[in-house]
């Protein structure tokens, strides 16, 4: 199935270089504590995506890892700003800035590229990953290893991940290699001259950091089979995971047998975010300047829980909407003096910013509850007691809500899937779902045609998720969107599509007739013709979003009703309602 997806962006280094450096003076003219950290933690995220960038940028001139000065002037700010978040989490004075204000000139000073190509590091934007938990990892390794300690960050989070590592063990800066090959066989292409530093003293340990591991933890496997063939002792290779559990079930043994015998510390989400570390208080407290002090325990709402939260909420499971738990966020339900508030993971530095506005814009505009606060990732939106799901859905409320959307919210043209990649993934997902014939009538969309749809399309930030159980009837009547803030910046191939895509989701949803189905296109001003090509690719989209979670509550009767939606399309000779939508 394909639901999975990356996403990347293309950034001027010299402008990233000067955004850095303008924004270290108001990091620094913040009082120690919780705010100025934040900032820390964002500029040191900023970095660390730079210098991934520009060390994959060399990559694909050189087809190898090679060390060189720009990498190592890229690597000196991001280990600057990986003491300053240190020293902020253990309370330490900060110097002043001066050392980083002479790497950032030395990094300007490089040959540098117009353009790199920036990654996101799914940990800080999705999986409620903190770098500082990599601080305390790192602390937590053997103290015995033998010297010298030589950090290895696996690209694309392992950049920053890696730094904070070689900050804890006093160690030298890290070097960061990119994994490559199919998924579950990845394999590493160093130089002869990074090979040699990184193997200069026969005696060293090796610390290899990365996020995961996934499915096979074949990115950890490489570099270690890697380090293994040139002579490294197996018992002087550590590993730095963000969780953990096994290498994956699509391992090969002889990385699943050194996973299982490896030394690989982990400091998990609850233990780094729920007591003190210097300034920076447990998360209960992270919006008392805003909201007041807690009148009850955090409650953790993460993988369903949230299903359970209101008092009011059907007694019988079978009435309980159905959960993706792996995809879910981090959330947790805050009671304070003021009221109670939903606190979920928006995601470290710029993401969770770019959430903020569009939380407010979407709340001014009467669509969403009220937020009111960002703190280190966590957004506070007020929570509403007693609001359940709707039993039926206004379809102008539908329309205002979309319309606004269309109208406020305009993306980049290339912030989402390609119509081509929309098509192949309907026909894989279809073809492993029902056999290869049921995918028949998506032959219609030739080339031309997607030529032509696309000149038609206007991406935007849609909401991407219109369920009915994402919407909210409050106990005065009022009629809300939940979860609209992220879903097309989420971990999969999706991402930001023409309104229509939109259309197309509630027309699924909702059950619209061709009458309505007509209104909500007119009424929204989406292509018609657009919306017959993303109704297809909606349901095959759903039915592998729900395949992955099918060990989950729900999921496997959500994947049942998708199919039995494709079957009904298919039989009726691939049209969608509305009837007249046809390609």
């Amino acid at each position: 199935m394909l639901v999975y997806g990356d996403r990347d962006r293309l950034e001027d280094p010299r402008v990233v270089v000067a955004q850095i450096a303008a924004a270290c003076p108001t990091a620094a003219a913040k009082p120690g504590g919780l705010i100025r950290h934040a900032l820390l933690v964002s500029l040191f995220i900023e970095a660390a995506e730079l210098a991934q960038g520009l060390a994959d940028a060399e990559f694909t001139a050189l087809g190898e890892d090679d060390c060189t000065p720009c990498r190592d002037a890229a690597m000196a700010v991001v280990m600057d700003l990986a003491r300053a978040v240190a020293r902020s989490w253990r309370g330490e004075p900060q110097p002043g800035a001066c050392a980083l204000a002479a790497e950032l000139e030395t990094l300007s000073a490089q040959p540098l590229p117009e353009t790199v190509r920036i990654r996101r590091p799914e940990g800080y934007a999705f999986y409620g990953l903190y770098p500082e938990a990599y601080l305390e990892a790192a602390a937590r390794l053997p103290p015995d290893l033998p010297a010298p300690v030589v950090v290895i960050g696996l690209r694309s989070i392992g950049t920053g991940l890696a730094a904070m590592a070689a900050v804890a063990l006093d160690a030298a800066p890290p070097v960061t290699l990119r994994p490559i090959g199919h998924p579950f066989q990845r394999a590493v292409r160093v130089s002869a001259r990074q090979r040699a530093a990184l193997l200069a003293d026969a005696g060293a340990s090796y610390v290899i950091v990365d996020e995961g591991p996934g499915l096979s933890g074949s990115s950890f496997g490489a570099v270690a089979d890697w380090l293994e063939e040139a002579g490294v002792p197996p018992r002087r290779i550590v590993f730095l995971p963000s969780h953990g559990g096994d290498s994956g079930p699509r391992s090969s043994d002889r990385h699943r047998r050194r996973w299982a015998e490896a030394v690989r510390p982990v400091i998990v989400f609850d233990e780094l975010v729920h007591v003190a570390h210097g300034p920076v208080p447990p998360l209960q407290c992270w919006f008392e300047d805003t909201l007041g002090p807690a009148v009850a325990p955090l409650r953790d709402l993460s993988g369903s829980a949230w299903r359970t939260a209101s008092a009011d909420i059907a007694a019988d499971a079978a009435d309980w909407p159905p959960v993706h738990a792996q995809q879910e966020r981090r959330k947790f339900l805050l009671r304070t003096i003021s009221g109670s508030w939903l606190l979920k993971f928006a995601g470290l530095g710029r993401l969770g910013e770019a959430k903020l506005d569009r939380a407010r814009a979407l709340h001014q505009a009467g669509f969403t509850t009220e937020p009111m606060a960002l703190r280190h990732g966590f957004l506070a939106e007020r929570w509403l007691d007693g609001a359940q799901p709707p039993s039926t859905m206004s379809l102008e409320r539908l329309a205002d809500y979309l319309l606004f959307r269309a109208q406020r919210f305009p993306a980049e043209r290339d912030t989402g899937a390609s119509l081509p990649d929309l098509l192949a993934m309907a026909r894989v997902n279809i073809g492993e779902a029902l056999g290869t014939a049921a995918t028949v009538f998506l032959d219609r969309w030739t080339p031309d045609i997607l030529r032509e749809l696309n000149a038609e399309g206007r991406r935007v930030v849609t909401d991407n998720r219109l369920h009915i159980w994402e919407w909210l009837r409050t106990t005065d009547g009022r009629l809300l969107k939940t979860d609209s803030l992220d879903h097309a910046d989420a971990h999969d191939l999706i991402g930001c599509q023409d309104i229509a895509w939109d259309v197309a989701g509630a027309i699924v949803e909702f059950g619209l007739p061709g009458a309505e189905a007509d209104r909500l296109c007119g009424a929204v001003g989406a292509s018609k013709r657009l919306v017959a090509f993303h109704l297809p690719c909606y349901l095959a989209f759903q039915i592998g979003y729900w395949s992955f979670a099918s060990s989950d509550a729900g999921a496997a009767s959500m994947r049942r009703f998708y199919e039995e939606a494709w079957k009904r399309q298919a039989g009726r000779g691939g049209r969608s309602p509305p009837p007249t939508v046809t390609p």
